[in-house]
């Protein structure tokens, strides 16, 4: 059965992606603890991250740090969060978002997906496309 992730990788439905290659995706959460909040996903369906290969998670580490670089970056941020939590839906994911305190680690303070205000979402995806752009530049 396929996942919400991959569908959303598909097109299948909507998602604000912001980094995808063959074997790996970004994309904004509808929950976020912060705007910027991204999930960064294996393309193929793996439930749990202990089971990706080594050569995958190497690389969904590199996009994962490339993306914090950005929110550091673009969003005036302390640090960039990264967590791994993984129960809400069964395809490994790595959270990355804008973290000035510890209070983002908490999934239980992120916005719902009725509260955040689609404009400032659409903005976050296109800073983090383009602060990704400025990185492969450089």
């Amino acid at each position: 059965m396929s996942t919400v992730f991959s569908k959303i990788i598909a097109g299948d439905i909507p998602g604000r992606i912001v980094y995808q290659d063959d074997t790996v995706a970004a994309f904004l959460t509808i929950e976020p603890v912060a705007y910027g909040h991204t999930l960064v996903v294996p393309v193929e369906e793996i439930d749990k991250w202990t089971d990706i290969p080594a050569d995958l998670w190497a690389h969904m580490n590199e996009v994962a740090q490339n993306i914090g670089r950005v929110i550091v970056d673009e969003f005036d941020a302390e640090r960039a969060g990264y967590l791994i939590a993984g129960f809400e839906v069964p395809h490994a994911h790595i959270h990355v978002f804008p973290a000035d305190d510890m209070s983002g680690y908490s999934l239980a303070n992120a916005l719902r997906a009725d509260d955040t205000d689609p404009a400032k979402m659409d903005s976050a995806a296109e800073t983090i496309r383009e602060g990704l752009k400025r990185q492969a530049a450089k």
